[in-house]
């Protein structure tokens, strides 16, 4: 599957915040718009909209912490695509983006403990859970090897 991470801009965000997840999936994500908010005003977060074949089939967001690690937050895959790679793809595309920028000791991201399919995931990305908690989410971190 070939998916680009593409920047949100005044033409695209709109099909970014009509996204949606499947109804077993909204417990363990933000609305999109709540995403483009934190990273508008946050000072913090980068958003990406995932694109597949021409079209907006997701989003996700990036940010460098005080440590230099690299973080990947806000994953949503629109729930016509869940479960098709669409997700696979772009957190190997942003994780391997991320990777290559100098001075980036790893690569960080996190989820509650309840969202299993997630975890799995990252998992088999080589995502390894550290013991860090961020706020109620387990840390996990990936690094080149």
């Amino acid at each position: 599957m070939i998916i680009s991470l593409e920047p949100v801009t005044k033409d695209n965000w709109r099909a970014c915040v009509a996204l949606t997840v499947r109804p077993d999936r909204r417990d363990f994500v933000n609305d999109v718009a709540h995403y483009l908010c934190l990273c508008q005003y946050g000072g913090l977060w980068q958003p990406l909209a995932v694109v597949l074949e021409g079209e907006v089939a997701g989003f996700c967001m990036w940010a460098v912490d005080d440590d230099r690690s690299r973080w990947i937050g806000g994953v949503v895959v629109d729930a016509s695509r869940q479960r098709s790679g669409v997700g696979r793809a772009a957190v190997i595309a942003l994780r391997d983006r991320l990777a290559a920028e100098p001075d980036c000791p790893n690569v960080a991201l996190s989820y509650v403990p309840e969202n299993t399919a997630a975890r799995a995931l990252y998992a088999s990305l080589g995502f390894v859970e550290t013991g860090e908690m961020d706020d109620d989410e387990i840390v996990a971190r990936w690094a080149a090897s």
